[in-house]
């Protein structure tokens, strides 16, 4: 028997493990992101969560509005003089009309109706303005031995739990609907090294996971997160692990 103190229950987590596991977006990301904007005036960041991406996008730009539907995830999102948090939907934006420079969307235009969504980007954009669709796909270890007990679990085992809309970001956003002119955009990734309790918040964030902990099936990510323990032996260990970046940008003329 060990003595240990036993390892925190990950799977109660709300806004505040988003904003604690979530990864953050890299420098170029956000640099790409002011280049494809016109001036740099404001940048609305819709469906913005904890605000990963808002605050970044202060470095570039003068005003930054974050806005999601979610009070609890704006609780907890990321301070910064130059932005402003709002709550509402991304079909019903809270600001005049002509007023963005960008709109950016990131981990979250899957979520939207998106023809009511568009329609919102062109009333707020001030033409030329710009639009990107950004996130990140499933994870990669770079332990073979973890990346072939991860991908189990999310394709066999955590998947049936995934809603509809998680196919859009498995197919890296390509087959989403964008009516826009498109830009080219770099190809880019998040790079992390991360010990196990961090790999397993992060894993707690997941939609998926809440519902099959909903659907009774706890068990099934019990399984994945002793396996997970085993193989990483020390917990403390950091070990390299990457998204890849998807991003659709266009012109809004």
């Amino acid at each position: 028997m060990s003595d240990r103190t036993p390892p925190p229950n990950w799977f109660e987590s709300g806004g505040k493990a988003y904003a604690a596991f979530r990864p953050d977006y890299p420098d170029a990301l956000v640099a790409y992101l002011g280049e494809i904007a016109p001036d740099q005036d404001l940048a609305v960041d819709v469906g913005c969560g904890t605000g990963q991406l808002t605050a970044l996008l202060a470095q570039h730009f003068r005003k930054v509005v974050g806005i999601d539907p979610s009070a609890e995830q704006l609780a907890n999102a990321s301070q910064h003089p130059l932005v402003e948090y709002a709550q509402a939907h991304a079909e019903s934006l809270p600001l005049p009309d002509g007023c963005a420079s960008l709109v950016v969307a990131a981990q979250a235009a899957h979520w939207f109706d998106l023809p009511r969504f568009y329609r919102e980007v062109r009333r707020i954009a001030r033409k030329p303005a710009a639009l990107a669709l950004v996130g990140y796909g499933a994870p990669r270890f770079e332990e073979g031995s973890l990346q072939s007990r991860f991908a189990r679990f999310y394709e066999q085992e955590i998947g049936p739990f995934w809603p509809p809309e998680r196919r859009l970001v498995d197919q890296g956003y390509a087959t989403i609907d964008f009516p826009f002119p498109e830009f080219a955009p770099p190809l880019l990734s998040i790079q992390r090294r991360w010990d196990l309790n961090q790999v397993l918040g992060y894993f707690s964030t997941w939609s998926a996971v809440k519902r099959a902990v909903l659907a009774g099936k706890a068990e099934i990510i019990q399984s994945f997160q002793d396996d997970l323990r085993s193989l990483w032996q020390r917990e403390d260990e950091a070990k390299s692990i990457c998204w890849p970046i998807m991003i659709r940008a266009g012109a809004i003329e």
